[in-house]
């Protein structure tokens, strides 16, 4: 008689709990800056938005900088052509006075050199020029500027030549004014039988000054105001662009979601309303190919539910006559006899297709309830195991089997039972003669039952077209079991019934494993599965996801103790007690 066994269960890893400290302290240290992204990243209207914005920002400001500097450039060289002949005239009248001064009687440099100065200064105003004399070693200045306003560069330049210079200097008061940008001036006079004497113009710029000031300010306020316009325009044009094509998102949802009348509304005649035009003819289109369809799966529907029944009645009878002869047959001759044993074997097989269709008619037409009792699913896979004794007998199949954890859980025994018998008639049909090997274990909020063989196998991408009625990896295969085609999809159904998963993977040549995984409690949504779907001696293989990516699940150890996935070796076979 076969049994499960149940090894103590392992404690679970004490690095468990500070990996998801970790990994929480990782998603919070990271969290700040991804919100922003994914919001930049998922919106359109804004991605346009900021980028019209930035550009805009770049274009006014280089274009900012470009007018300001032509402007600078254009004011200062207009100032020193203005100072630079100002000066020059100044020099010439200041030359001309010095050489028509009456040096018959006693002469007081100083006092003409000051008288000059000065001149010169009232002539200006004050405001556009003033006027500083250096005079063997003593300064003359005629105004609030000091000398140190006369770089030395332009006194080297005025001590050893006659002509006028002009430069670029830093106007120093004699005050606590800060020092301004301004233009200095020098040439020499010459007072005669006295020597030479260097006379310096400083022209401040502080009108020209205040003039770029208000310049930039124009600059800068002109700037903002367009790159404020320029945002709502791009805002404005990405909303009229967006909200069309988020009309066609929401169309295609609806239509995604079963609703077929939803269209989109169509206005002007632009490219917008001739997509909002085609997305209503596609819509339409596929409306009327969905019903036709689905009239058309109600017809076959309803024909297989029909005939189902209609055939259980004659069946019903050809058994009762079938099993008077197959009880009779030793009566019979050799040839007779046999005919009577193979009527009853492919009554047996019509029985199973017509039970198989009418469960399939009961699930498309949502007819069936589940009954769920706390159950557990040991004492399920032990009778399964002991009703596939003797096929696995037959085949030469030994099955091992395995348990741990705590195994109950809320469930429609019937139908789990009915699942974990297709995978091992599955599995032993397939293993060509190798082990089959049965693993269940349970944490707290699943349990998982996984089914693993060593024949033939199917290719990864074959991973979800097992679960399709009907569907064979190699149909020159004969099914020898009696099988209709319709066992795993039936266990699919069940599988979603519980609201738990039914996954398989293989691999040519090395077999295959199929996993169920169910809630401890009725109606929980499954997060994990006690089971891995990669034992040890299955090569890690790429699983096809739901969103058409790839995965790669969790290799088992390869040492150690019994674990949860290792399956092969580590319980009993028939005949045989524990390993």
């Amino acid at each position: 008689m076969a049994s499960v066994t149940r090894p103590a269960s392992p404690s679970a890893p004490e690095g468990r709990a500070a990996g998801l400290a970790a990994l929480a302290r990782r998603t919070v240290t990271t969290r700040w800056w991804r919100a922003p992204l994914e919001w930049w990243s998922s919106s359109l209207p804004l991605r346009v938005t900021s980028t019209v914005f930035l550009a805009s920002v770049v274009v006014l400001v280089l274009g900012g900088l470009l007018l300001m500097q032509q402007a600078t450039a254009g004011v200062l060289s207009g100032k020193r052509e203005s100072a630079s002949n100002e000066a020059r005239q100044a020099v010439s009248l200041a030359q001309g006075q010095l050489n028509a001064t009456d040096l018959s009687g006693e002469v007081n440099v100083d006092k003409i050199l000051y008288d000059l100065a000065f001149g010169f200064a009232n002539r200006s105003g004050g405001s556009q020029y003033q006027v500083i004399i250096l005079a063997r070693g003593q300064t003359i200045t005629a105004g609030d500027a000091t000398a140190d306003s006369i770089p030395n560069s332009l006194r080297a330049q005025v001590e050893n030549s006659p002509d006028l210079f002009i430069t670029s200097t830093q106007v120093v008061y004699d005050d606590d004014r800060p020092p301004v940008a301004g233009l200095a001036a020098g040439s020499a006079l010459t007072l005669p039988g006295t020597g030479r004497y260097g006379i310096y113009l400083i022209f401040p710029l502080t009108q020209e000054v205040s003039t770029l000031a208000v310049l930039q300010t124009a600059v800068v306020s002109t700037g903002a105001v367009l790159v404020l316009m320029l945002t709502l325009i791009a805002a404005l044009v990405a909303r009229q662009v967006v909200v069309p094509v988020r009309d066609a998102r929401r169309a295609a949802e609806n239509l995604a979601s079963g609703n077929l009348h939803d269209r989109m509304r169509v206005r002007g005649q632009d490219d917008l309303a001739r997509l909002a035009t085609s997305m209503n003819d596609m819509a339409a289109e596929m409306e009327k190919q969905i019903t036709t369809l689905s009239e058309l799966s109600q017809v076959q529907q309803r024909f297989v539910s029909d005939v189902s029944h209609e055939l259980r009645t004659p069946l019903t009878t050809v058994r009762m006559a079938a099993e008077v002869l197959h009880d009779a047959r030793e009566e019979f001759d050799p040839v007779a006899a046999r005919s009577a044993e193979l009527l009853q074997t492919e009554l047996d097989r019509f029985e199973v297709l017509l039970n198989d269709l009418l469960e399939i008619s009961r699930f498309d037409a949502g007819a069936v309830v589940l009954t769920p009792v706390r159950t557990d699913l040991r004492g399920v896979v032990e009778r399964v195991v002991e009703a596939q004794e003797p096929l696995a007998r037959a085949y030469g199949v030994p099955v091992t089997a395995h348990a741990e954890g705590d195994t109950t859980a809320e469930v429609d025994a019937r139908r789990i039972e009915r699942i974990v018998r297709n995978l091992m008639t599955n599995a032993i049909e397939h293993s060509e003669g190798r082990p089959v090997d049965v693993l269940l274990a349970g944490d707290d909020e699943a349990v998982a039952v996984a089914v693993r063989d060593h024949g033939v196998g199917f290719e990864a991408s074959q991973a979800k077209q097992v679960f399709l009625r009907f569907w064979r990896a190699d149909p020159a295969r004969a099914r020898t079991v009696g099988g209709t085609g319709l066992g795993l999809a039936i266990s699919m159904e069940d599988a979603n019934l519980h609201g738990g998963w039914l996954t398989a993977r293989g691999r040519p040549g090395l077999g295959a494993q199929f996993r169920l995984t169910v809630p401890r409690r009725a109606g929980d949504v499954l997060q994990t599965s006690p089971l891995p779907m990669a034992p040890r001696d299955l090569p890690l293989l790429p699983v096809p996801t739901d969103d058409d990516e790839t995965r790669v699940e969790e290799q088992v150890p390869l040492d150690g103790p019994p674990s949860v996935g290792a399956l092969a070796g580590t319980g009993w076979q028939p005949g045989r007690g524990p390993a």
